[in-house]
């Protein structure tokens, strides 16, 4: 049972990785009367930008062009700000603001007790760095299969700072069989896929449930119609490219419990680091900077 529990833990926030790189665009205006692209154009395009995705996926890049950056996250009950530091031996993380204010005397000394147990018990961050590994092979089942899961139709332009975005609009394919539980999800899903074609990258990918999707356990766990997740990426530094928005908004039920998933995620301050950095060399990092508003 435990395993069955992680499991749906885990697909109530699949949509956060269904393409580890798209996200909507603010700011951007359609063009008038743009150039369509043929069907057999569009679907080569897309093809293209969601191979370049899966290749950048496979890289691991944060291990490759490991890099620190902030994580802004805000929920109906709680907003928190941390630093994170990506390494070879996984993801650091560091609580600076709770609420968009400095931490407590005693949260503060939480934070640093939990840093020194991280740092005294490598075992903890093996597990992470486990956990990561296991998130990573599931986004990858979902990313090698994106362009048969879906139809793709050309719906025009967009601007995207001084480049211009090629957008698709995208369904589930009555064809597609989905091999497994997570790629499963796909066939309930609809939505926008916006594409850079000169990097070919996938800058924007919105989506949302247009019908109750259950994961073979009946009423024993389900999301509702009606759920969207919103990812925006970006090149960061380097022609290396991060998620830096996040908006999730999904509602289910797990094992007769209601389950609502409702957050915002920012990311910012990104800064490349040494690839040979180890989590330790990460805590230290971090046991140096002071909370801050």
């Amino acid at each position: 049972m435990a395993g069955k529990l992680e499991l749906m833990r885990w697909l109530l926030t699949l949509l956060l990785t269904i393409c580890c790189a798209s996200g909507p665009l603010r700011g951007q205006s359609s063009q008038p009367q743009p150039q369509a692209l043929t069907p057999d154009q569009a679907q080569a395009l897309v093809q293209r930008a969601l191979a370049t995705e899966s290749r950048a996926a496979q890289d691991l890049s944060h291990v490759s062009h490991p890099m620190r950056y902030e994580l802004h996250k805000t929920s109906p009950n709680l907003t928190s700000t941390k630093e994170i530091v990506e390494t070879r031996d996984g993801d650091v993380a560091r609580l600076l603001t709770i609420n968009d204010k400095p931490l407590s005397q005693t949260d503060e000394q939480n934070e640093q007790a939990r840093l020194q147990a991280l740092m005294d018990n490598p075992s903890l961050q093996q597990h992470r760095k486990h956990s990561e590994d296991s998130d990573t092979t599931r986004a990858m089942k979902v990313l090698r299969v994106l362009p048969t899961a879906f139809l793709y139709q050309f719906a025009g332009t967009a601007k995207n700072g001084t480049a211009t975005v090629e957008k698709f609009s995208f369904k589930p394919n009555p064809q597609f069989d989905p091999p497994d539980l997570e790629t499963g999800i796909l066939t309930a899903m609809a939505g926008e896929i916006w594409i850079d074609p000169a990097a070919e990258r996938v800058v924007r990918l919105a989506g949302s449930l247009q019908q109750d999707k259950d994961f073979g356990l009946g009423i024993l766990g389900q999301l509702d119609k009606g759920g969207w997740v919103e990812i925006e990426q970006a090149d960061v530094g380097g022609n290396q490219w991060r998620i830096v928005h996040l908006k999730l908004v999904m509602n289910g039920r797990i094992l007769f419990k209601q389950k609502n998933s409702n957050s915002e995620q920012h990311y910012t301050q990104f800064a490349p680091l040494p690839t040979d950095m180890s989590y330790k060399q990460a805590i230290e990092m971090l046991r140096g900077m002071k909370s801050t508003e």
